[in-house]
């Protein structure tokens, strides 16, 4: 694997351009159905909010859809930039009422834009992409959807759901490192968004100009980022892309769940709802359970989890995507058996 490139070296260029490509093949869609996939610096949410500040513009009227953390940032993003916004919001540990979301769109026929979050990690919790996409479409309204969790570990058909504008991340289950997000969105929709953004560096219009001028990023790209993602593609196919997958991923949340479930953790959502990304589990009551303690003695045998993102409620989360497989899960589940046995008198 080739270990630096200059960036406007004709070989950092082809490599680029390749990955733009493959993306495309990964939603399902190619260069003769007008998509383009544009790699835009900084994190996750910086391609949220490049997507959001430049597509949606000063005129139009954003729905956000909101079960979690990170449609409430999208919402956030949207009016920080001074977007009008209307929200439809759902507990965290239910999906998105879809009769309401017809009806909100059928008598608010000013709204534009409609926001998503595919798998809102809050939870771990699926919201239902194809089926808010039909009511979206059939609206006539644009649809943006945050994939970041879910692109390339759980199918995605961006032509036949008729998404407009798709954002991810290079360090999900495309398995690479941080320092990049990806938007894949129509060109037509592109077109229109001239002077929208109000910054500088996350304009996308300008990014993908830029781009399709002469192969580069306007500022400095993360050279290093994108050759190990050229290489995390190259595994990714030749594990046999989003269904194999999609079934890893499956079969390690399985045995995890089967695992905590035989040692009395609960989990948080209705298991129909749960994708195989993330599980949030209820926190022990035991007096003597101490999720600090829980962590940092998981985390000094090498296990790192997450903490629970959801106000008022005592909970923690294990992530089951990445470079894993049964064996890790198995590791862990021991190593969670052991902690507990050490930190509490009973086992929850």
């Amino acid at each position: 694997m080739q270990l630096d490139l200059g960036s406007r070296e004709t070989s950092f260029i082809e490599l680029v351009q390749g990955i733009r490509s493959q993306l495309l093949r990964i939603a399902q869609v190619d260069d003769t159905q007008e998509f383009t996939a544009i790699p835009m610096q900084g994190s996750g949410t910086f391609g949220i909010e490049s997507a959001l500040t430049s597509l949606v513009g000063p005129s139009d009227s954003l729905l956000v859809l909101e079960n979690g953390a990170y449609g409430a940032r999208m919402l956030e993003i949207a009016k920080r930039a001074k977007r009008h916004t209307v929200t439809l919001s759902a507990c965290p540990t239910e999906r998105h009422d879809l009769g309401a979301l017809k009806a909100l769109l059928a008598r608010t026929p000013s709204i534009t834009h409609v926001a998503v979050v595919h798998c809102e990690t809050t939870t771990g919790i699926l919201n239902p992409l194809s089926e808010i996409a039909s009511i979206v479409k059939a609206a006539g309204k644009i649809l943006i959807v945050d994939a970041m969790s879910s692109f390339g570990g759980i199918p995605i058909d961006m032509a036949a759901d008729d998404i407009d504008c798709l954002v991810t991340s290079a360090n999900k289950c495309l398995e690479s490192v941080p320092g990049f997000s990806i938007i894949i969105v129509k060109e037509k929709l592109l077109a229109l968004a001239e002077g929208n953004c109000p910054s500088v560096s996350l304009d996308l219009f300008e990014q993908w100009q830029a781009l399709n001028r002469d192969g580069q990023f306007r500022f400095t790209p993360p050279t290093h980022s994108l050759l190990a993602f050229g290489h995390a593609l190259d595994l990714f196919v030749r594990e046999g892309g989003v269904v194999s997958r999609n079934t890893r991923y499956r079969a390690n949340h399985r045995r995890l769940m089967q695992g905590m479930l035989q040692q009395g953790f609960r989990p948080v959502l209705n298991p129909r709802w749960q994708s195989p990304i993330i599980t949030a589990f209820h926190c022990p009551t035991d007096a003597d359970f101490s999720f600090e303690v829980f962590y940092q003695e998981l985390s000094s045998r090498g296990m790192v989890i997450y903490p629970g993102k959801l106000a008022g409620l005592n909970c923690f989360r294990i992530g089951t995507i990445g470079q894993l497989s049964c064996g890790d899960i198995d590791q862990l589940l021991q190593s969670i058996r052991e902690v507990m046995q050490a930190m509490c008198r009973a086992l929850p």
